[in-house]
């Protein structure tokens, strides 16, 4: 896999995909050169059948600012160029990173602000360097946060996303984790092993066991109780009954690592 291009680098290292934001000039900001990178490595990382887990991290001292303020009105307000079947929008790409059958991490080191929040908030886990700084800043510039809203007010209580959004507020990465925002704030000497035994948990589980985990998490709350047991039923059903369990059941009988794993000592 080689997408790497001047705003997003990509690197694969065993079965790690590591996307970096790299435009330092404007700190990493939602230009349409970084949307398209970040939604070309995702594309590539979910086609390379190496890859079990994408990280998502920066270049330079912000993680994201947001909507690019250059001139004009921000390529994040639209729905994006639209390059064969994927779109390079704020909204698609966050939604491609939810929809993701591959776990998605976050390595945070830097601030992170305005759209650079969705990005945190639409990735499964989001580990950031305890001295980086979170806020919705758009009312202060006289918008909203709402492409984000959508992954960002599940997560959070209503009475933190009207203070949060309302205020425009900056908040340590550790109040940020404290609200659901991210999942934890670590400091930066303590971030990349944080990072690496997150990636190597992930990396234990089954590929398509992944993918079901994930996918109950974001539609399983949406759905009514009867519902959700059909669908949970029908999940268990076609996973217990799968070649990847049976795989996985026997590695467990045998006191094996499961064809899947990497071996122990492996990047």
């Amino acid at each position: 896999m080689s997408v790497s291009d001047e705003a997003v680098g990509c690197v694969v290292s065993g079965a790690v995909a590591t996307l970096t934001m790299d435009q330092q000039h404007n700190r990493n900001a939602l230009t349409p050169a970084l949307m398209s990178g970040l939604s070309r490595g995702l594309e590539a990382a979910l086609a390379d059948e190496a890859v079990g887990v994408v990280v998502l991290t920066n270049a330079g001292p912000a993680f994201c600012a947001g909507a690019d303020l250059s001139g004009g009105t921000p390529a994040v307000t639209g729905g994006g160029k639209r390059r064969g079947a994927r779109r390079d929008g704020l909204a698609d790409l966050l939604a491609a990173i939810q929809d993701s059958t591959k776990p998605v991490v976050a390595r945070i080191a830097g601030h992170c602000v305005a759209g650079g929040i969705g990005l945190a908030a639409a990735c499964d886990i989001s580990i950031a360097d305890d001295a980086a700084r979170f806020g919705f800043t758009e009312v202060r510039i006289g918008v909203a946060p709402a492409i984000i809203s959508v992954v960002c007010l599940p997560k959070l209580r209503r009475a933190d996303a009207l203070e949060l959004f309302l205020s425009g507020e900056r908040i340590s990465a550790a109040r940020a984790a404290e609200v659901g925002l991210i999942t934890r704030a670590v400091s930066a000497a303590d971030l990349d092993a944080d990072v690496a035994a997150v990636v190597a948990r992930l990396l234990a589980g089954g590929p398509s066991a992944l993918a079901a985990a994930k996918r109950l998490v974001y539609t399983i709350p949406g759905m009514d109780r009867a519902a959700a047991f059909s669908r949970a039923t029908e999940v268990s059903q076609a996973l217990f009954a799968s070649a990847e369990a049976a795989e996985g059941m026997a590695a467990f009988r045998e006191k094996r690592l499961p064809s899947w794993a990497p071996p122990p000592g492996a990047p």
